[in-house]
């Protein structure tokens, strides 16, 4: 059997990924093989900000993940994008840089996971950041990840801002500085109105590296155990032949919130019964694995309005081509717009202590990003509850590896959830009524009128509510016996194994998931270098 073979072999060039390959090939006396289930990110609208109306539901670049059927959201089934793609999710992600709240690693830490607090994880985020803003006690520059302030602004979004200053909401001029809670501008992952994502940021100017071998259409099936030591890793590669990667000093999972349980699994560690089920031979019974799934799920509330809106600037061809053109020429306009322009922290009431609730504000309106836009004047106040209590769980179908796993989100099943994206549509419909957003708005198109009670309310969410792409926490880190990682990111059970991506969140953040996963690939990285160090 074909193998290549190195010190390191890490599974997924996403966010995390990305950053473990760069980081650990520094060294070039360290040997790193990178396997990638997808291809290379040639695909050109990845790099164009807006793009991810043309890569979202493109089987080229995304997994196209879809759930279970879920009773929370009235028995629906999900389509759950996943980047499949060097540079993964943040290939097709809506570019927005979130970091979440200090109280979030704070708590993690307090779950006793040494060397996770806001104090521990801050340097992390700054090494990653070339900030536009510059640098400053909780920013970085020079670092890979470019972040930038928007490069578009639309009237209505302008106008959202100052209504929900005006409903008593204040403006923070930066929700990833020394506190998160207020009404902002989104910053993103751009740089000169080009995506800049995790292969852009850490892969594409190290790929020259003699010691980094990079391997697309590398679909991984199992790791390989040797006296339960991780030694490397079988996949497909893209004619369907099986190839192996050896690894003399350690795998590194970072498949995502998805594929890493489903390789777990896969290898022989997880809940031995469901394993037998499978035909698969236990390697370690750790029934924690899959479980512990968390996402924000979004209640996109519409209103129609009685000005234009980006919804009319892009409805014909000859538009079109003059935002292409404009784009082409400066590298500005609509084509440089992030999933959403403007955005909120906030608390659904005062005994909340941190934000609960955030909202995305999109100058449009539309079933989803891959159906095209309304047929109206429109834009879309979009919120989600920040810290659901609701827990999933990711299960395999089979033994095979290119069989999509099931994924049973279990949305809305605790009554805090429930009564939480509840009152985050009242805060949506107080900030409406305000001035100067009250006079552009002619109708509240979803979730509309007939909708008052909160049982109406919660009918709606449950009908129409998706996912807003943050699927985290499946392979749980913590210092019990039942965690999936260590606080090192060490795979209980066996030895030369780690996972590093969202998986191993204890507990989703109170924000988007791409920052605090390269966040996670930088923390990895030093981890595995101090441990290699202390080894020789």
């Amino acid at each position: 059997m074909p193998s290549l073979e190195a010190d390191y072999v890490i599974v997924g060039a996403g966010s995390a990924g990305c950053v473990i390959a760069n980081r650990l090939s520094a060294d070039p006396s360290v040997r790193v093989v990178l396997l990638e289930a997808g291809t290379r990110d040639w695909n050109p609208w990845i790099h164009i900000p807006v793009g991810y109306f043309k890569t979202m539901h493109n089987p080229s670049v995304d997994w196209c993940f879809h759930t279970e059927k879920d009773d929370g959201i009235a028995g629906r089934s999900l389509a759950w994008p996943r980047g499949k793609v060097l540079g993964g999710s943040s290939s097709l992600n809506g570019l927005l840089y979130v970091r979440g709240q200090r109280e979030d690693y704070d708590r993690w830490r307090q779950m006793g996971n040494t060397g996770w607090a806001w104090d521990d994880v801050l340097p992390l985020f700054k090494r990653a950041e070339d900030q536009e803003r510059g640098g400053d006690e909780h920013h970085g520059v020079g670092g890979p990840l470019s972040v930038s302030n928007m490069r578009l602004s639309r009237p209505i979004c302008d106008a959202w801002v100052e209504a929900a200053q005006a409903a008593g909401y204040s403006y923070n001029e930066d929700y990833n500085g020394a506190e998160q809670e207020g009404v902002s501008y989104f910053q993103l992952t751009t740089k000169n109105g080009r995506r800049c994502s995790a292969a852009v940021a850490y892969l594409h100017p190290v790929r020259g590296r003699p010691n980094l071998t990079i391997v697309t259409q590398a679909h991984s099936a199992k790791v390989l155990f040797r006296d339960k030591r991780a030694s490397g890793v079988e996949y497909t590669d893209g004619f369907g032949d099986t190839q192996v990667a050896c690894a003399n000093a350690e795998v590194i999972v970072a498949a995502g919130a998805i594929g890493s349980p489903q390789l777990m699994m896969l290898s022989g560690i997880g809940d031995g019964g469901h394993l037998a089920k499978h035909g698969i031979e236990t390697l370690v019974d750790r029934p924690s694995v899959g479980k512990n799934l968390q996402d924000h799920l979004q209640a996109r509330l519409v209103y129609k309005c009685n000005e234009p809106t980006l919804n009319d600037e892009v409805r014909s061809l000859f538009d079109q081509a003059k935002i292409a053109l404009r784009y082409a020429v400066s590298r500005t306009g609509p084509m440089t717009m992030a999933a959403s322009l403007a955005t909120a922290f906030l608390r659904t009431r005062p005994e909340v202590a941190t934000p609960d609730i955030q909202f995305h504000i999109q100058p449009w309106s539309a079933d989803s990003p891959g159906e095209g836009v309304h047929p109206f004047s429109a834009f879309t106040a979009s919120v989600c509850q920040l810290r659901p209590e609701s827990r999933g769980e990711i299960r395999l179908k089979s033994a095979d590896h290119r069989e999509h796993p099931a994924i049973h989100p279990n949305y809305l099943a605790t009554e805090m959830d429930q009564q939480t994206i509840v009152d985050g549509v009242k805060v949506a419909r107080t900030v409406a009524d305000y001035a100067p957003l009250k006079e552009k708005i002619s109708e509240e198109f979803r979730p509309g009128k007939d909708a008052q009670t909160d049982a109406d309310l919660l009918q709606w969410v449950r009908d129409t509510a998706t996912t807003i792409y943050h699927p985290t926490g499946t392979c749980r880190m913590g210092p019990d016996d039942d965690a999936v990682v260590d606080p090192r990111l060490r795979v209980r059970g066996v030895d030369g194994l780690r996972i590093a991506d969202c998986s191993i969140m204890p507990e989703i953040v109170s924000g988007n998931t791409n920052a605090p996963a390269i966040m996670i690939g930088e923390k990895a990285s030093d981890m595995i270098i101090e441990d290699r160090r202390a080894f020789h």
